[in-house]
């Protein structure tokens, strides 16, 4: 049977329990039509990069399927009829991955806090490669970043009319 990974999109008003009882729900259709969900991942509430019937975020799941295709039809068109998917994306792949998703991978594998902040969290010295502030000319003091565009326009023709 060929292998398929589905991603859903909750909708983010529902509960951590309604999504696994979607994701029951929507196996148990799979399953229902001899297929075989192999892993499933709740990958958290993630925000959204633009809103989606007007949700920000949404609770993410992966299914990895073995079934037929039929199978994955029907779950689809259910997915489409309830209210609370928003979005989902099912590819038929060669092979299922084994253990963890990247998406869990990443997750779980670094934490902001444990990093090496490098120099940034040192004081880092005199800065005497650029020199002194006040010998270095400030952008606001630019006489040429103000010039009226209309003068420079005027000056054009005069100077034409004044050769001629």
């Amino acid at each position: 049977m060929p292998f398929y990974e589905n991603v859903f999109i909750a909708r983010q008003d529902v509960t951590t329990a309604q999504v696994e009882a979607l994701t029951e729900l929507f196996s148990g259709i799979v399953t229902a039509q001899g297929g075989n969900v192999t892993k499933k991942e709740y990958w958290g509430l993630k925000s959204l990069s633009y809103r989606v019937r007007k949700n920000r975020k949404g609770h993410y799941t992966l299914l990895n399927i073995d079934g037929p295709a039929a199978a994955v039809i029907e779950m689809e068109r259910n997915m489409r009829i309830h209210e609370d998917v928003l979005r989902q994306l099912t590819v038929r792949v060669d092979e299922l991955e084994e253990g963890p998703s990247a998406m869990m991978q990443s997750k779980g594998g670094r934490d902001r806090d444990d990093r090496d902040r490098g120099p940034r969290d040192r004081d880092r010295g005199p800065r005497e490669d650029r020199g002194p502030r006040e010998d270095r000319p400030r952008g606001g003091d630019r006489e040429d970043r103000f010039r009226p565009v209309r003068a420079a326009r005027s000056e054009a023709p005069a100077a034409e009319g004044e050769s001629a």
